[in-house]
């Protein structure tokens, strides 16, 4: 699995670990909070799929990771945004298993949802919150879900 930094290029999963890792090192006394979240656009060809890993230092900056994934086009709302909330699902399990967890356990973690009370969206934000918060992580939606919203989106083209 390969992610892209904008500032160290391609990488691979435990490279991304180690630079997590690093960023936190670099001020263990900081406060952080960890942000997962994935968008999606849909052509008539394929639906790109780009999830965001945000690791931030508050009031201190931050480092971010995407990777990107197409698939076949997914032009129902409802299926996509469950796939977009499963693929950050699976993102933090990976990363759990990775060694991260020492991380998660000390700071939030939080996975941004592109859903909100605006749109065709909105129909769907009990349940996947209630999917998201069930499995014991925070759920963010607009306007609070920039790691979805915000960082993914500016790569699903």
């Amino acid at each position: 699995m390969k992610f892209v930094s904008p500032t160290q290029g391609v990488l691979s999963l435990e490279d991304v670990v180690q630079q997590l890792k690093l960023f936190v090192e670099q001020s263990p006394e900081s406060q952080y909070k960890i942000v997962i979240g994935t968008d999606s656009h849909t052509t008539r060809q394929y639906t790109m799929m780009v999830s965001a890993l945000i690791i931030h230092r508050t009031g201190r900056g931050a480092r971010f990771f995407y990777r990107k994934s197409k698939i076949r086009p997914l032009f129902d709302l409802r299926q996509r945004i469950y796939r977009e909330t499963e693929l950050s699902l699976e993102l933090v399990d990976l990363l759990n298993r990775m060694g991260l967890s020492d991380l998660t356990v000390k700071w939030p973690l939080e996975i941004h949802i592109d859903i909100g009370q605006q749109g065709d969206t909105k129909v769907l934000i009990h349940e996947i919150k209630g999917w998201v918060t069930s499995v014991g992580y925070e759920a963010r939606i607009k306007p609070y879900s920039y790691g979805a919203s915000a960082v993914a989106d500016r790569f699903t083209e």
